[in-house]
């Protein structure tokens, strides 16, 4: 099988430096890559040509209109069968593809996804970051961090789809983020299979700060009520969880300071101690236990709010998702 590794960046040279190095250690080398400029002002063509010898790879440059449309004129420019999805800021491991082709000669599906793994070489930060968005404690698997997790929903950090499901379903949508949940629900009642492949996981940087990262989440946040609102059979109560987590950690600390009544903050003193443990234990370092705790409440609140928000807007004033956030929507 032929694979395209389709991959947009806005401003990101030194990452894409990195990605590209990883691509040429591939030990299945079946493949061609396709860089999508977006409209940088930071161009990476210089970049691309330290490779062009050591990769079948091909480079765009087109005006910015957010990742989901660079990937869809990334795909319409290639003629492979299967493209897969990667943002700029990923570490590719030698064995990925290998391991994919591997997967789908044994139960093909024409949609796949993989975990996002912290390498050894990433920040504190990066660290902290990756372990509250991966951990099973902390967001149930739903990026890869368990195999049995009903119907997988593969991300775009790192995202297989064949060129037939691609093509009937049109490709990614224009609300960011978001855009590759849409996607996937959009396979599945076209009657499409997705499916994780463990082994087949990125090394995920995420060059971000603590307020980068809040804004993040607070998106992913507002974006999930978007999705339910298009998709409403994929509404699940558990997408509540980070904002009843906040307001019953507010409601725990009430009581124990007014009430003298600390049965509810134990519980929450009882996860901290838990999360702090595993993380230090996968990590090795209890200064990343401690980030990792901090970066799970801040990743909560984030979250928490925007969902909020966004179901306020949406369900109870019944605004139109495109009038309550339109800068979740690209054009």
């Amino acid at each position: 099988m032929h694979f395209s590794f389709v991959i947009p960046v806005f401003n990101r040279p030194a990452e894409v430096d990195e990605l590209l190095k990883s691509l040429t250690f591939q030990t299945y080398t079946n493949f061609d890559t396709v860089i999508v400029e977006d409209g940088s002002t930071l161009k990476c063509d210089k970049v691309i040509n330290k490779y062009k010898s050591k990769l079948d790879i091909q480079y765009y440059f087109k005006s910015n209109s957010g990742p989901g449309p660079s990937r869809n004129y990334g795909v319409d420019k290639s003629n492979s069968e299967y493209f897969i999805f990667c943002d700029s800021d990923c570490i590719i491991p030698p064995m990925y593809l290998n391991e994919v082709q591997k997967q789908l000669k044994i139960n093909y599906t024409d949609a796949f996804g993989g975990p996002d793994n912290a390498h050894s070489s990433f920040t504190p930060l990066q660290k902290a970051i990756n372990y509250a968005m991966t951990a099973f404690i902390t967001t149930g698997g739903i990026r890869g961090g368990k195999k049995s997790i009903g119907n997988f929903q593969p991300r775009s950090f790192n995202m297989g789809i064949s060129k037939t499901a691609y093509s009937n379903t049109g490709g990614f949508g224009n609300i960011h983020p978001g855009e590759d949940p849409d996607l996937t629900i959009r396979l599945w009642k076209l009657g499409y299979e997705t499916q994780l492949i463990p082994k087949a996981f990125v090394y995920h940087k995420r060059r971000i700060s603590w307020i980068q990262f809040y804004k993040q989440v607070n998106k992913f946040g507002k974006c999930r009520p978007i999705l339910n609102y298009w998709h409403p059979e994929t509404s699940k109560i558990t997408y509540w969880f980070p904002t009843c987590f906040i307001f019953g950690l507010a409601l725990g600390l009430l009581l124990s300071i007014n009430y003298n009544n600390s049965f509810l903050i134990c519980l929450y003193i009882f996860y901290f101690i838990l999360l702090l443990f595993d993380s230090t234990i996968r990590n090795k370092n209890i200064i990343i236990g401690f980030m990792s705790l901090f970066a799970t409440c801040v990743q909560y609140l984030g979250y928490g709010i925007g969902f909020l928000k966004a179901v306020i807007f949406i369900k109870v004033l019944k605004y139109k998702p495109e009038d309550a956030f339109p800068y979740l929507f690209l054009k």
